[in-house]
C-alpha cells in the first residue's frame, strides 16, 4: 500500500534514484493557505547532505506544487507535490545488484516481486520519506487552523540521553565504519477530546501503524508504554478532578480516543543498515558472499527522522479530525 488515510488521503510515489519523489493528498478541505514556503522548512530538516552526521548526498529538495492550490489556497481538489532527484549516483550500486544487503529490504522485495530496484534501495530507500514530509506539511497547516501542533525531539542516541554527547556518538560510529540508532518522541498539543474511532480505528493504533510504516522504525509506545507493564493500576490510572486529568500515563488516548491531554508517542529507530564493516550475506543465486556497503549513507538516521515522524503523526491527526466531523451532528 502506498496510500494512507480515509478522509485525508496521502499517496506517495517515487524511488531513491528515479526522476522524482512526490505525494498526492486528496480530501484536503478548500480554503487553507498553502505554498512551498510551508513545506520547505520541514524539507530542510529532512534534507540530506547538510552535515557530517548525515549522508553526503546533496539534494536541494525544492518542492513543486503541481495542483490543488490556486492563488495561495487549497481548492479542495488533489494537491500534488514533487521534488526532482538531482544528485544520485546509481553506479555506486552496480556491484550490489545481485547481492542482498544485510538489514535492508533487498531480500524481501526480491521474494515478493521477483524484481527490485537495487539503486539505493529504490522504493524502500529512506528517500521515500520526502513524500511523507510534503504531505505532512499540508496536514500540519490543517491542524494549526484548529489549534493543534505537532513537535518532535531526540531522546536517545545509541543509549546516550545527554544531547551534548549525541554528535560524538554518531561520529564515533561513522569513524569505525558502523552506525547507531536511537529514540524519538513526538508530542501533539491542542488536540481536542474525541478524535479516533473505537475498536479497529483506534487513534493509538493508527499512530502506531503510521510510525511503523517508516522503514527504520522498529518499535512504538504511547504514553508510558512498556513502563505501564510494571506499574500498579493505582499508579497507571490517570485520575481526574474538576480541572481535568491529573496525570498523563495514557499519552493522551483512552479507549482509542483522544482525551484532550497531550498525545505522546515514542519510536525506536534502528541503526542505518548500510555500513562499511564487512558482513556475511548471500547473492541472488544463494551463494555466500562478504559485503562492505560503500556509497553515501547516514551513520545515524535519527536526526533526520524526527520531522518524518512529526509528519506521520500530523497525517493521522488530520484524518481523524476530518473523520470526527461526520461522527456526530
Amino acid at each position: 500500500m502506498n496510500t494512507t488515510g480515509r478522509f485525508f488521503r496521502c499517496t506517495t510515489f517515487g524511488e531513491s534514484h528515479g526522476r522524482a519523489i512526490g505525494a498526492v493528498v486528496d480530501g484536503c478541505p478548500a480554503g487553507i493557505e498553502f505554498s512551498d514556503e510551508d513545506v520547505m522548512p520541514l524539507m530542510e530538516r529532512r534534507r540530506p547532505g547538510k552535515s557530517p552526521l548525515s549522508t553526503p548526498r546533496s539534494e536541494t529538495d525544492q518542492v513543486e506544487i503541481l495542483s490543488g492550490v490556486f492563488e495561495g489556497v487549497t481548492t479542495g481538489t488533489p494537491v500534488a507535490m514533487i521534488i526532482r532527484n538531482e544528485n544520485f549516483r546509481s553506479g555506486d550500486y552496480d556491484e550490489l545488484k545481485d547481492i542482498f544487503r544485510p538489514g535492508h529490504a533487498d531480500y524481501t522485495y526480491q521474494k515478493k516481486y521477483g524484481i527490485r530496484d537495487y539503486r539505493g534501495g529504490g522504493r524502500s530507500s529512506g528517500r521515500e520519506t520526502a513524500g511523507r514530509v510534503m504531505a505532512g506539511a499540508l496536514a500540519m497547516k490543517l491542524l494549526r487552523c484548529e489549534g493543534i501542533t505537532v513537535d518532535g525531539r531526540i531522546l536517545e542516541i545509541h543509549g546516550e540521553t545527554d544531547p551534548a554527547i549525541f554528535e560524538e556518538a554518531i561520529l564515533s560510529a561513522k569513524r569505525s565504519g558502523d552506525s547507531v540508532g536511537g529514540i524519538v518522541e513526538v508530542s501533539v498539543k491542542g488536540c481536542p477530546a474525541g478524535l479516533g474511532d473505537p475498536v479497529f480505528g483506534k487513534l493509538d493504533a493508527s499512530l502506531a501503524a503510521a510510525m511503523m510504516s517508516i522503514g527504520a522504525v522498529r518499535g512504538v509506545e504511547i504514553g508510558d508504554g512498556f513502563l505501564s507493564a510494571g506499574a500498579l493500576g493505582s499508579e497507571n490510572n490517570d485520575c481526574m478532578d474538576e480541572s481535568g486529568f491529573l496525570s498523563n500515563h495514557c499519552g493522551g488516548i483512552l479507549g482509542g480516543i483522544s482525551n484532550g491531554s497531550e498525545i505522546v508517542v515514542r519510536i525506536a529507530v534502528k541503526p542505518t543498515p548500510s555500513i562499511e564493516m564487512e558482513q556475511k550475506t548471500v547473492d541472488v543465486s544463494g551463494s555466500e558472499r562478504t559485503i562492505s556497503v560503500g556509497g553515501r549513507h547516514d551513520p545515524c538516521i535519527v536526526p533526520r527522522i524526527v520531522v518524518v515522524a512529526e509528519c506521520m503523526a500530523a497525517l493521522v491527526l488530520a484524518d481523524a479530525f476530518l473523520s470526527q466531523k461526520i461522527s456526530r451532528i
